[in-house]
């Protein structure tokens, strides 16, 4: 598969982890720079191993994750958030004039927000922003072929129960991760934008299901591409996923994958 430019390798992560500061990506540092690569407990040690982060998820906070090179936030040109009808919940097409339309098996993707300091307290009024790659592993408005897109990129605000769903594809594999969905949180609309977002993260898709949805047609070049990846050399996920892989279920008609987003009111 084509080396896509969202994937620019360890020293470009390494640099973005670095600016983030955050202890949980400082930790992940050390380890790589030192000795053996982390390993999850629960892990098989081949190939595509789920690792174990700890405890079970619960309502522990979601660790926090570099938005990556292609936010779309406005942090680096391109502002979907800026867009007229970016609040949506099926994010499958492009918006404001741009007329492309992700292929795909169809995901639903579910979060639910929780207080991780208020006995796990559904929070209302949040905005989440979510995106993620294409297929064929592209980010719309900076990939070679889709930087006139901005299909798979949309922001929802959580209701009463804390829920967001969003109904999208299921995204591709691309050298050097496994299969993920950036999203987001902001304290509302009305704060939403680089810089003012309270909690970003990334929710990770289990293997089995990855496996299943790549035999389908338009999906041959993640086949390889997550062969040779695993969460264990994961640059983001390597320091254990358990609190971001998301339980997914479904078929030949489409996925649902849900996850609990444990965040500070």
């Amino acid at each position: 598969m084509k080396r896509h430019e969202q994937d620019r390798g360890l020293a470009h992560d390494l640099h973005v982890m670095l600016a983030r500061a955050s202890r949980r990506d400082f930790l992940w540092l050390l380890a790589g720079a030192g000795a053996a690569p982390l390993v999850g407990c629960g892990s098989d040690g081949g190939r595509n191993g789920n690792p174990s982060g700890g405890d079970p998820a619960g309502c522990a906070p979601i660790p926090e994750e570099t938005a990556g090179p292609f936010p779309g936030d406005g942090s680096n040109e391109p502002d979907a958030l800026a867009l007229s009808g970016i609040v949506r919940s099926d994010i499958r097409s492009s918006i404001a004039g741009a007329t492309g339309t992700a292929e795909g098996v169809v995901l639903t993707v579910a979060l639910t927000l929780v207080d991780t300091a208020g006995e796990c307290a559904p929070i209302a009024g949040r905005a989440v922003y979510v995106w993620h790659c294409d297929r064929e592993g592209r980010y719309s408005m900076y990939s070679d072929g889709v930087t006139e897109e901005n299909y798979l990129r949309g922001v929802q605000v959580s209701d009463d129960a804390g829920s967001v769903t969003f109904t999208t594809v299921f995204p591709g594999c691309y050298p050097g991760r496994m299969p993920h969905i950036h999203f987001t949180v902001y304290p509302g609309m009305d704060s939403i934008g680089a810089g003012r977002e309270i909690a970003t993260s990334q929710l990770a898709l289990p293997v089995e299901a990855c496996q299943a949805v790549y035999a389908a047609a338009g999906y041959e070049a993640s086949i390889d591409a997550l062969a040779r990846t695993s969460f264990e050399t994961d640059g983001v996920f390597a320091d254990g996923a358990s609190r971001q892989i998301a339980t997914t279920s479904g078929g030949a008609a489409g996925y649902t994958a849900t996850l609990e987003v444990g965040i500070g009111a």
